[in-house]
């Protein structure tokens, strides 16, 4: 998968072959939109609670700054909790900027020596990257209110002149991302893999199922941070948008997100639905079973499209494993296989009100894993089960060039790319 881990790039929105691959994390703007960025924010304000009940209101720039929930930091603060920056405290960089290591007081949040105290990831933005003071402001204003276990924690920011800086909780495990494409980390077993989506899940079902709806729009492998334990959290909120109120069924919007994962009716009218985070989160499903990313311009023809190329083995039990991941060793219960990929597939419709709610993927991937179902899928999950080839013709991997995507604290390895 030698371009599924790259740096951010804003592209046309176009799904031309000369379209950049998800693999560099690729946004793409409409041509039709305005891209001046403003200095202030109004967008939805959401409860503190994970229920997020409280309505709307209107926030300015200042009252999203202000929030009680978050930490305010001088420039100089993250100096030292940084060690100032220094090369050995990087954690990855790409388009946006650079992700460093830092360790603050957990009671006072202050800075505190290397080792002591609690670890955290600070994002230090390029002033001329591709994440701009709106879509920072917006990162700010949702992780700040926003709270549940499968989001990942914003501590606090910065914001002196030029400088503009997030900090967040530390993911010792990194991205999805790495670990399905990177040479190097042992290969996610069976159950792991559907932990990871479970936790995915909830995370999105909960932004789609609060009172006032956020849509997440960038659910892609490099945005599902996992900690210690493989929990996963979703990352990156900077292109989070307000759903729909009243009896409108869509939100018209700037096309933007990431080659590959974004649902086809989106890229082509621009109407945002919470479906369209399903058809997203459906390709992510399909690159734990399958372990090939989104998009990968190091194939050719159908091969390219992690989509294109499965939809001809979906549906068919005996043609299952072509699509697995080798890397499984066949150490997969087939028909929670089976199941797992009928659902990406549900989540793949090219008819949007035909996908499943968050909420109804969640409840079918609990019940894969959940004793009852695993005794009811198959009898071979704890022996695992030989794939009838051991290797399809498709499968091929090539070399992996190693930089981590727009993500904000996923990657955990410097780069020695970035733009």
């Amino acid at each position: 998968m030698g371009n599924c881990i790259g740096s951010s790039a804003r592209v046309e929105a176009t799904l031309s072959s000369n379209t950049p691959s998800a693999s560099e994390a690729s946004r793409f703007p409409s041509k039709k939109s305005n891209s001046s960025v403003p200095s202030s924010l109004s967008i939805p304000s959401y409860g503190r609670k994970s229920s997020s009940k409280s309505l709307p209101t209107p926030r300015s720039e200042s009252e999203i700054l202000y929030s009680p929930n978050v930490k305010s930091f001088s420039f100089n603060e993250l100096k030292n909790a940084t060690r100032n920056f220094r090369p050995d405290s990087l954690l990855g960089e790409g388009g946006f900027g650079c992700v460093f290591k830092g360790w603050i007081d957990a009671q006072t949040l202050t800075a505190s020596k290397p080792g002591s105290g609690m670890v955290i990831a600070v994002k230090k933005l390029k002033p001329e990257g591709f994440q701009g003071h709106k879509e920072w402001l917006t990162e700010v204003n949702y992780l700040g209110q926003l709270r549940h276990p499968n989001l990942v924690k914003l501590i606090g920011y910065c914001i002196e002149g030029d400088n503009h800086l997030l900090v967040y909780e530390f993911m010792p495990k990194g991205s999805l991302e790495n670990h399905l494409f990177r040479r190097g980390p042992q290969p996610l077993n069976w159950a792991t893999r559907i932990k990871v989506a479970i936790g995915a899940a909830r995370g999105l079902a909960f932004l789609h199922d609060a009172k006032e709806q956020v849509i997440y729009r960038d659910f892609k492998a490099s945005n599902i941070l996992l900690d210690a334990e493989f929990n996963s959290k979703l990352s990156d909120f900077g292109l989070a948008k307000a759903g729909p109120t009243g009896d409108r069924t869509h939100v018209s919007t700037q096309v933007m997100g990431t080659q590959g994962y974004a649902a086809p009716e989106y890229v082509a009218t621009g109407r945002l639905t919470a479906r369209s985070d399903v058809y997203s989160f459906g390709v992510v499903l399909l690159e734990l079973l399958s372990g090939r990313c989104a998009v990968d311009n190091t194939k050719v023809g159908i091969e390219q499209n992690l989509v294109d190329w499965a939809k001809p083995y979906s549906g068919d039990k005996r043609k299952l494993f072509r699509i697995m991941d080798t890397k499984l060793e066949g150490q997969y219960p087939q028909k929670g296989a089976y199941t797992a990929a009928n659902l990406a597939w549900q989540c793949l419709s090219n008819e949007p009100k035909l996908r499943p709610k968050m909420s109804e993927v969640l409840t079918a991937l609990e019940q894969l894993q959940s004793p009852k179902g695993i005794s009811k899928l198959s009898h071979t999950e704890h022996r695992g089960i030989s794939s009838p080839v051991a290797v399809s013709p498709m499968r091929h991997r090539s070399p992996l060039h190693m930089t981590p995507s727009a993500s904000p604290l996923q990657a955990y390895q410097k780069s020695p790319r970035g733009r």
